[in-house]
């Protein structure tokens, strides 16, 4: 399975549009283009997740959850997180750890340069019990049971 983007390369920095409105930053807040191929056989939904593991909280931080996309679907378009209409109608956005759902872009301490881990996970359910009240934790937790694969892409940003 392979992930990647029209908006930066593995290990790049993430590009100022991508980048939190908020929390001394001034970015578009908007989610990047993410597209995939070689799903494996069987995927009956997929899920995309977005994780900074470098956040000085113990636990990382979850900037983004989607699940229930469409297998059938290649591709989610930029701003897909964060503009009303975007998301396949199926699609569940789950809270981040701004506190709400959608996307929710990169903000790492002055000084400090962090990695956004965005991870497409194919899934051999069609839906998840998930919701826009559940955290980036229950959404891993509860996609971990039915995994068939895994993709990353990150992106860096100080």
């Amino acid at each position: 399975m392979k992930l990647e983007s029209h908006d930066f390369q593995d290990g790049e920095k993430l590009p100022e549009r991508h980048v939190f409105n908020g929390m001394g930053y001034h970015g578009d807040n908007l989610s990047p283009h993410l597209c995939w191929s070689d799903i494996p056989e069987g995927t009956k939904s997929l899920v995309i997740t977005c994780f900074d593991p470098d956040a000085p909280t113990g636990s990382g931080w979850w900037h983004w959850g989607v699940a229930n996309i469409p297998a059938t679907l290649t591709e989610l378009v930029q701003g897909a997180g964060s503009v009303p209409g975007l998301l396949p109608k199926a699609a569940t956005q789950t809270r981040t750890d701004f506190g709400t759902a959608g996307y929710g872009g990169a903000a790492p301490p002055a000084g400090e340069s962090h990695r956004y881990i965005f991870t497409l996970h194919a899934l051999d359910i069609e839906s998840l019990p998930v919701d826009e009240t559940s955290s980036g934790a229950m959404l891993g937790f509860t996609l971990h049971f039915h995994q068939l694969a895994s993709a990353t892409l990150t992106a860096i940003y100080a």
